[in-house]
């Protein structure tokens, strides 16, 4: 019985509607293989890559704008809580006035004196409480801000990770095609390029708000 030859290697092709993306190849003992990025794909991929590492090291410092922008959101809350504050018990002290002047005609009695120490008891309470709530706004704005910075690193990561992944899986259906002999192609998958675009025009459109957002 003869022995049964080895079968010769034969190219592995994937091709996407008539255009090849992605191959692989034998040259003397070496096998290459390789990807074809469409042009979006390329612009896609390296507007992630360019853009993680410029914002990367600025992800936790904020710069002057960005100070007076939080500052400014923190310096209108503040003053709401005051107004809403005097809102509330500059009218007691009025009604207070208006009815010891009415009853005994001077404000040189103890009923008047408890009753307004009790007021501004309670407004002094009211003060101190939203002092509290500017702290915790204070750490909420700054949060806010830093996790629209990891949010969009994470969605440039992910831009990143997702072309690298299709580059993967169509070089593996072409090693795949390789050694079976056969080429594949896929008439269905042109979307592929429009969920690219997709994903270019949210970077773009977060990139183009998220250092320049006003407070």
């Amino acid at each position: 019985m003869g022995k049964s030859s080895k079968p010769a290697y034969t190219n592995g092709v994937v091709t996407i509607n008539g255009e090849e993306k992605a191959s692989q190849y034998k040259q003397g003992n070496t096998v290459y293989s390789n990807y074809n990025m469409s042009d979006a794909e390329k612009k896609l991929y390296n507007y992630a890559q360019s853009s993680f590492l410029e914002n990367l090291p600025k992800i936790n410092v904020f710069s002057e704008e960005t100070q007076k922008n939080m500052q400014d959101q923190l310096n209108a809350y503040t003053q709401k809580g005051i107004q809403t504050i005097n809102d509330i018990y500059t009218p007691m002290l009025d009604d207070l006035k208006t009815d010891i002047a009415s009853r005994f005609g001077n404000f040189d009695n103890s009923i008047f004196m408890d009753d307004l120490k009790e007021i501004e008891s309670s407004r002094s309470d009211a003060m101190n409480s939203l002092a509290q709530d500017i702290l915790t706004k204070q750490d909420d704005i700054i949060n806010e801000e830093l996790n629209r910075r990891y949010n969009y690193l994470d969605l440039l990561g992910s831009v990143q990770n997702q072309t690298l992944g299709n580059v993967l899986s169509y070089l593996q259906q072409a090693a795949s095609n390789s050694n079976s002999g056969n080429s594949y192609n896929n008439n269905q998958s042109s979307s592929s390029t429009s969920a690219f675009s997709d994903y270019a025009n949210l970077a773009a459109s977060i990139a183009s708000s998220l250092f320049t957002k006003r407070f």
